[in-house]
């Protein structure tokens, strides 16, 4: 009981990595009375007893060359070697020594063997989640253990149902730690498991989930629907950190849902004062990302130009491109600060905070550009100098526009030659002078007739056709991302007459209507008579 309140003692001490007022505790008579009898009876304590004040007394950085650790250390070292301790006492001491001496400790090699003799199948969840625990601070780094792993991996898989939430989110939070990629099938099951303790996770046992979740690219349904129903009602006592983390989990997962976003965007306006510049960022990149404007959208916007009028200067370079950029897809112009964006000292800024630019930076300050030049006429701002502009927005990896589904377009493509009669009626992945590649384009004379895709005179119309697989909307709905949703406005001020043919309405048609329905979404007004 002693030791337990010792180690009580060490959590509130500790702030961090240091204690918050070590010369009142280490100089306190009650606290040195409590070491002196540790000193002098560690024989007389119990297993669990000695290595949680061997533990405690670690986090409280007791000297490790005093007398009192070195008697509780070669105790532990003697019952070690006759085979006393239990499991969760063998991981509690492999913490502690791992603390102390780090990975590279001799007694921390004989604890891991020790571990990697017994039999998992006979481990409790308990009993799992400590091993789990030990290897996670730092015993299991490199890839160390890795067969251990599988084999607690596997017995983890059989005891998932019967788990405690605590015990679920420790396994979740030790997977994402020792990287278990080839244990998708252990994550997929805590992670159903974990969709009845939403109602009740703290702040951080939410964090973990979500970290897990993105980590392994899984997104649950039923874990969003349970989100949807109590994170509404947490949303203004939430930390802000779990909130971010909440929108990042739905942006990464394109996951648009009106209840999580409406009360992001209500707690925002009344307690974002207090949030980190990082924090303001992950809340609202994800309106823009996944297109959505709340119900209080004049509010909110209102609250982030306040925000950036006073801590302009405390947002990292590309953290503040990020939240203007993603302010533009949902048509919120960055008017007032865009002036700063593209002077001189800015520019330098970002460049410093990587190695050079990457294209992607480029493609977003070229597109915020032209939405400055497009959308805002009245903007008399400077201009972004030529050297910062990209000549196409497609960039590899991540890219402010997308590539085309080679599937559906493939389909379209057939169709589109039977319709128009032959191949060269029409060209595919078109650079256009002003960045945006077509997914297909078709030019028309001033009388309306097709004319050859290689054509460079007398032409009157262009036809950009938009071939949006789902990977171009949220999950499980027909709202286009904010990526999408800006090229085809911009596209139309360009000049182009713009045909979205989606794959929720081109997918269910059969191969005899494809023709047919080409043909009243590029040509409405023009009856098909022969070609």
């Amino acid at each position: 009981m002693t030791a337990a309140a010792l180690l009580k003692i060490s959590q509130i001490e500790r702030d961090g990595n240091e204690l918050k007022n070590p010369a009142v505790l280490l100089e306190n008579e009650v606290f040195k009375a409590l070491c002196f009898q540790f000193e002098h009876e560690s024989l007389r304590l119990s297993n669990t007893g000695l290595v949680t004040a061997l533990y405690a007394y670690v986090q409280l950085y007791v000297d490790p060359e005093s007398t009192l650790m070195v008697r509780l250390l070669s105790e532990c070292q003697l019952r070690l070697n006759k085979g006393q301790l239990l499991i969760k006492d063998i991981c509690l001491l492999g913490k502690a020594l791992l603390d102390l001496e780090g990975p590279r400790c001799r007694m921390l090699k004989q604890i891991m063997e020790e571990i990697q003799g017994q039999k998992t199948d006979d481990w409790t969840s308990e009993e799992i989640a400590m091993v789990y625990n030990l290897l996670e601070a730092g015993v299991g780094e490199g890839g160390n253990y890795q067969q251990l792993l599988n084999k607690m991996n596997i017995h983890a898989l059989h005891l998932a149902s019967r788990m405690s939430r605590k015990v679920k989110n420790d396994i979740l939070n030790a997977m994402v730690i020792l990287k278990q990629t080839r244990a998708i099938p252990l994550v997929i099951n805590l992670c159903k498991q974990s969709v009845r303790h939403v109602p009740h996770f703290s702040d951080q046992e939410l964090i973990v989930v979500l970290n897990a979740l993105m980590y392994f690219g899984h997104s649950d349904r039923f874990f969003t629907d349970a989100l949807e129903r109590n994170f509404p009602q947490k949303a203004f006592i939430m930390q802000p950190e779990a909130i971010s983390k909440v929108m990042q989990y739905c942006s990464q997962r394109r996951i648009l849902s009106a209840p999580i976003f409406d009360a992001v965007a209500e707690s925002f306006v009344y307690n974002s004062d207090n949030f980190t510049t990082e924090e303001i960022a992950l809340q609202i990149i994800p309106f823009g990302k996944l297109n959505y404007l709340p119900p209080n959208a004049g509010q909110l916007f209102r609250k982030i130009e306040n925000l950036l009028r006073g801590r302009f200067s405390q947002f990292q370079p590309r953290t503040l491109l990020n939240l203007l950029h993603s302010c533009i897809l949902i048509e919120r112009f960055p008017v007032n600060f865009v002036a700063k964006i593209f002077s001189p000292y800015f520019l330098q800024q970002l460049e410093a905070e990587g190695i050079g630019f990457d294209k992607f930076v480029l493609a977003q300050l070229t597109q915020l550009f032209m939405t400055m030049k497009l959308e805002c006429r009245t903007f008399e701002g400077p201009n972004l100098p030529p050297k910062y502009r990209v000549k196409s927005f497609l960039t590899p990896g991540r890219s402010v526009e997308s590539v085309v589904d080679e599937h559906l377009y493939s389909k379209v493509k057939n169709a589109l030659t039977d319709l128009l009669g032959a191949r060269n009626y029409f060209a595919s992945r078109v650079l256009t002078p002003y960045g945006y590649t077509l997914d297909a384009e078709i030019i028309l004379d001033e009388e309306g007739y097709v004319l050859p895709a290689s054509q460079r005179e007398e032409i009157f119309r262009r036809i950009a056709l938009c071939i949006d697989d789902q990977r171009r909307f949220s999950v499980n709905s027909h709202n286009l991302l904010g990526k999408e949703t800006i090229k085809q406005r911009q596209l139309r001020l360009l000049g182009y007459d713009v045909v979205q043919i989606p794959f929720y309405e081109f997918d269910k048609l059969q191969n005899s209507e494809m023709i047919e329905y080409l043909h009243k979404k590029i040509f409405p007004y023009s009856y098909r008579l022969a070609w």
